[in-house]
């Protein structure tokens, strides 16, 4: 059965679609940055009022097609699932899902994934721009301390703002942003202390954003 949206809905949407459709065609087609590993990787074309933006596909996120198709996707859409009530399914279907980068940077020489260098945030960042002034959002959510950064423009530790609603100019356009910490296994910061209860704060602010008021499926 498909999964449909009738309470996110609004007009144009169709619109949208298309124009999304038109720009993951040319986006899927951008070799724009040697040293990243294609494919591109974005999400479906779903035009919502809320963008999750993530730092930057993995190395197998490309194999699948789809952002956080991995091991962080699995925690992170099981943090929906017990908080929102919404399945990884619909919550696909729901919210634009976007990065700061599009394809794998690669391994860093240190171990770990290569954050993207600001040339290479820089090209993808318009992208950005022209999916912000297709979906018109109002509220993103923000994964990881890189996504943070480029949405609020500030440097803060997690601390200071996992489990608070800010309020940023973006790309032309103000929205809410509700940050989250990363969901790598790597990380130890969302299964300990405060970040445990500042997760589950952040997560209950988004239970109760308007922009996701429509989320959940209808009672059968």
């Amino acid at each position: 059965m498909p999964v449909t949206t009738s309470g996110l809905e609004r007009p144009g949407d169709e619109r949208r679609k298309r124009a999304l459709r038109l720009l993951h065609r040319e986006l899927d087609a951008c070799v724009l940055c040697p040293k990243m590993i294609r494919p591109v990787v974005h999400g479906g074309a779903v035009p919502s009022r809320v963008i999750l933006l993530g730092q930057a596909p993995g190395p197998r996120e490309g194999t699948f097609g789809k952002p956080f198709a991995w091991t962080a996707g699995k925690t992170m859409f099981g943090w929906f699932e017990r908080e929102l009530g919404v399945d990884e399914e619909r919550f696909r279907a729901s919210v634009y899902i976007a990065a700061v980068a599009r394809c794998f940077p690669g391994k860093a020489s240190g171990g770990g994934d290569r954050k993207p260098d600001p040339g290479e945030i820089g090209r993808c960042e318009t992208w950005l721009t022209r999916e912000v002034a297709i979906l018109e959002p109002e509220l993103v959510i923000a994964v990881g301390t890189l996504a943070i950064e480029r949405v609020t423009g500030m440097k803060s530790p997690l601390a200071n703002i996992v489990g608070t609603t800010l309020r940023a100019r973006w790309h032309g356009r103000d929205v809410d942003v509700i940050p989250l910490p990363h969901p790598s296994g790597a990380s130890p910061w969302h299964r300990i202390e405060p970040g445990k209860t500042l997760l589950g704060k952040g997560l209950q602010l988004l239970a109760r954003h308007p922009s996701l008021a429509g989320i959940r499926a209808p009672a059968s």
